[in-house]
């Protein structure tokens, strides 16, 4: 990746993410998702759970850094926690 001069992190989050979309891909062509309600106020399927929570999740990494003083581990951990939720309950 040194073509790009990533930082270790960057990549890392990068491959995270591709990661987390290839064995999403697996797991729709095994098992199509249905779409379903739940605390969200539309019908969602899994990939428009996962779209969200990365988004939201992005949006909070901004507010952490631009607002506060907090280390990017605490908006990385929320934002684990949230996708969870957000993917089981969502």
């Amino acid at each position: 990746m040194s073509w790009m001069v990533w930082t270790l992190p960057t990549a890392g989050f990068f491959s995270a993410i591709a990661i987390i979309l290839a064995g999403m891909t697996v797991w729709q062509y095994f098992s199509p998702s249905i779409e379903r309600k739940g605390f969200l106020p539309i019908s969602t399927t899994r990939g428009d759970r996962l779209f969200i929570g990365l988004l939201t999740s992005a949006f909070l990494h901004l507010g952490v850094i631009g607002f506060t003083e907090f280390h990017v581990l605490v908006a990385t951990t929320v934002s684990v926690v949230w996708v969870g939720v957000l993917m089981r309950w969502g």
